[in-house]
């Protein structure tokens, strides 16, 4: 998304040159190269993840007696030996899910892990079987895992996650994602009355340098997607296309302590 904004800015300063209209071109022309320098050298993309990613606790203060930690998704890929696998996003996840897991039932209470998310890499198993492999894995059994295999999306994950959530009447939510795709996620999770505890699996950061560099790149496009879900969750709300809000007075169940 980044290199494609920053290519169509010198198509337009092109085009705009090419019309014999230099002041203007050149102008465009500045912007993009003041886009890709300020993205790719660090300072637009720190600013961007700082904002996204400040606030979000790796650890729970306190537990309850009936707590459910959601594990969102972060894609699958295959293998070269053509094994579905959890993508490099979600390892971080998928670790913290575990380690929050182990913390919870050192308190004695019960504990569920919930993994929501579908096949939305198109590869014929969904994430949340996925992902249950690799909590299985890490030591947490399959009696205590909750798999939701249907999302294709954060909003999806919320939607299909309040029937379960309400079943099994949890009085601790918690919510397990990127840092930087957690403050969508709680604002999508609150749209259907689910108010977790959001903690981060992972956390990254800009590297400044003089010249642009792809990692900066690849994380200024991670967190436009991200501004860009908060603003059309805003904006389909405003046109009525999201399915209605849950009224805080309907909630059954208690999601803090």
């Amino acid at each position: 998304m980044t290199l494609i904004l920053f290519l169509l800015l010198v198509l337009v300063a092109l085009a705009l040159l090419w019309t014999r209209r230099p002041r203007a071109g050149s102008a465009w022309l500045v912007i993009a190269v003041a886009w890709l320098f300020f993205a790719g050298c660090g300072p637009l993309t720190g600013t961007l993840l700082s904002h996204l990613q400040s606030g979000f606790a790796p650890d729970v203060a306190h537990w309850g007696q009936r707590n459910v930690i959601i594990l969102l998704g972060a894609g699958t890929v295959r293998s070269g030996a053509g094994a579905i696998e959890p993508s490099l996003y979600a390892n971080g996840r998928i670790l913290r899910a575990a380690e929050l897991y182990r913390s919870c039932k050192a308190t004695g209470g019960d504990c569920k892990v919930e993994v929501s998310g579908g096949d939305a890499m198109k590869l014929k198993q969904a994430e949340a079987d996925v992902y249950a492999i690799s909590l299985d894995r890490l030591g947490v059994p399959r009696a205590d895992m909750i798999l939701e295999a249907q999302s294709m999306n954060t909003f999806q994950n919320a939607q299909f996650t309040k029937p379960l959530l309400m079943s099994y009447g949890a009085d601790k939510v918690v919510l397990v994602s990127s840092a930087v795709h957690l403050k969508r996620a709680v604002l999508y999770f609150a749209h259907f009355a689910i108010h977790g505890e959001p903690v981060r699996g992972d956390y990254v950061t800009a590297r400044y340098d003089w010249l642009p560099g792809s990692d900066n790149l690849s994380y200024a496009d991670f967190a436009i997607h991200e501004y860009v879900g908060i603003v059309r969750y805003h904006f389909y709300n405003a046109m009525g296309w999201n399915v209605p809000k849950i009224p805080e007075e309907s909630v059954t169940t208690q999601t803090h302590t």
